[in-house]
């Protein structure tokens, strides 16, 4: 299946701003995080911690609505869905 990735700022500059990925039956948020982490140098090192925890700072959207990445990471994805990830955001 493949799914859309949208990625910002910094995250841009590392994935480029938007990639489709291919993954192979089911595949969760966790999975296509591992993928892009495996075939993109520097996005394992910018979005997860040493433990492989993703780092408490990335915010991640499923089809334009925010995802919670302590519960939603097994969230399985769908053929034509949209990841959108963020790295913090500041401004005023």
């Amino acid at each position: 299946m493949k799914i859309k990735v949208l990625a910002f700022a910094a995250f841009g500059e590392i994935l480029g701003r938007e990639r489709e990925v291919e993954l192979k039956g089911d595949a969760s948020v966790r999975e296509l995080l591992e993928t892009l982490a495996s075939i993109v140098p520097g996005f394992r090192e910018a979005a997860f911690e040493p433990t492989g925890i993703l780092r408490d700072y990335v915010l991640l959207m499923v089809n334009r609505k925010r995802i919670d990445p302590e519960r939603d990471l097994s969230r399985i994805l769908a053929e034509g869905d949209e990841l959108a990830i963020f790295p913090p955001l500041a401004g005023g």
